[in-house]
């Protein structure tokens, strides 16, 4: 194993840890994957991420064959969603409370609030139940992140992507925090919706920003300002 393969399963297993650690993930639920080497490292099946070593990932061809210790059970979809999407390398997959909620009852989260755009759309979508580990799961999965960064799933949890395990991450805890203000917005009743055109605005804003750093008041000028 090299140099770079023993840290990148190092940095993989620290996100794993972490996604506990944060509260979006609980015990041996959900999962995680990271292109590499033509193929993916993913994290195996029922290996608590507490005693979980950089060794017990699991390396994984696109055809399916694989080394060591048993692949996660939703390996299908982190292959699948990999294949369909050369634009990321991280695939993330925990059951966060409020996202799953949200899933439970096959919600979609619309654009109730600006923040949903960090997803890549007008909305995050819900795609439909099907038996974790299967096929079918797959395809709903993919489907559902067409032209979007994250999802959740029918009666089951939220995937977020990204290029790195950073971001992925990131991704997740927004998308469980977006989950959590609709469903205590939804207490009051169904919030308004920002138009798709306004949306639209937000996205293009959000592009200008440049993974954080602010534009100016009329948003022109992609270069952070130093601080005073």
């Amino acid at each position: 194993m090299t140099d770079t393969a023993r840290e990148l399963r190092a940095q993989m297993v620290d996100i794993c840890r972490r996604m506990n650690s944060s509260g979006i993930n609980q015990g041996t639920s959900g999962n995680l994957s990271l292109r590499h080497d033509g193929g993916f490292l993913i994290t195996p099946s029922g290996r608590p991420y507490e005693t979980m070593q950089p060794e017990d990932l699991v390396f994984m061809e696109f055809d399916g064959t694989y080394e060591g210790l048993r692949p996660s059970s939703e390996w299908r979809f982190h292959r699948d969603i990999l294949k369909a999407r050369p634009d990321i390398d991280v695939v993330l997959h925990c059951h966060s409370l409020y996202a799953t909620t949200l899933a439970c009852h096959h919600k979609s989260i619309p654009s109730f609030h600006y923040m949903t755009g960090i997803a890549g759309g007008t909305d995050i979508r819900c795609a439909g139940y099907a038996t974790f580990g299967t096929a079918e799961l797959s395809e709903k999965a993919v489907r559902a992140l067409d032209g979007r960064l994250a999802c959740l799933l029918g009666q089951h949890g939220q995937i977020s992507l990204g290029k790195t395990l950073e971001g992925a991450l990131w991704l997740a805890v927004e998308v469980e925090a977006l989950s959590r203000m609709y469903v205590q917005a939804l207490t009051l009743g169904e919030p308004p919706i920002l138009s798709d055109e306004e949306m639209e605005r937000v996205i293009a804003q959000m592009k200008r920003m440049s993974y954080g750093q602010a534009p100016d008041g009329d948003g022109v000028n992609d270069v952070a300002r130093p601080k005073a």
